[in-house]
């Protein structure tokens, strides 16, 4: 991976002129992201950020962070002890620039040794499981991260919208997929193109179900303006 998602964002906290990010799906056009976006302060963020936001308690990570600005707002504004970790270099060097006080680069798959009050995982925290068959494995890896009585706050869109209906009111879906969440994401910066991945959209239903299955609750807590939904795990 070149990191072009981190680079942007990196570009945009040391003014090293940056540019939109081009975002693409293999069911969706170029689209453009402004880099901004991922600088938003709590006041800028999407109501189901804000609710988890404040339902975010003792001892928090924030996994696959960005820019950090959800654990900007829970480090300042809440004086929450936040971890922040992503994958990304780059992303974690500007978290550090921001002020963020505990950051790590980290695979989640690979984290050991902490346990949280409350785990993150927003902006479709989904996604990082890449395909429907690695819901398992993150969803136990996540548990044996949480402190008795903790929780994890994950959010995604039931994209079954996207999809062309046929005659009779059913969606058709490409048949080589899985499951219908299960896209390949590439991103373009600066006249870069990333390699592309894997990134999962899970509807609710499914969610529960694979949590259920990792012996986790699982609570609807919120439902956004479009299909997406804000979900509470725990044990």
């Amino acid at each position: 991976m070149k990191d072009l998602f981190g680079k942007a964002i990196l570009d945009f906290q040391t003014n090293n002129s940056p540019e939109d990010l081009i975002t693409a799906t293999s069911i969706s056009e170029e689209d453009e992201m402004s880099v901004q976006y991922l600088f938003r302060s709590y006041d800028e963020m999407p109501k189901i950020e804000q609710k988890a936001l404040q339902l975010a308690s003792g001892k928090v990570l924030d996994v696959g962070c960005g820019a950090g600005s959800h654990s900007l707002t829970l480090q300042n504004d809440r004086n929450l002890d936040v971890m922040a970790i992503d994958i990304s270099e780059k992303a974690i060097a500007t978290c550090k620039l921001r002020g963020l006080e505990n950051t790590k680069v980290q695979n989640i798959l690979d984290f050991e040794g902490q346990k949280f009050d409350t785990i993150l995982l927003l902006m479709n925290g989904t996604g990082i499981f890449g395909k429907l068959v690695n819901c398992n494995q993150y969803l136990s890896k996540l548990k044996s991260l949480l402190n008795p009585g903790g929780q994890i706050l994950i959010d995604s869109s039931d994209i079954i919208y996207m999809f062309d209906e046929d005659e009779d009111g059913g969606k058709w879906i490409p048949s080589e997929k899985e499951y219908y969440g299960e896209l390949e994401f590439t991103i373009s910066y600066k006249g870069e193109k990333e390699t592309p991945f894997d990134w999962l959209y899970l509807d609710y239903n499914t969610l529960q179900n694979a949590a259920i299955a990792n012996g986790l609750q699982c609570e609807l807590v919120l439902e956004g303006e479009h299909y997406d939904y804000l979900a509470k795990l725990s044990i």
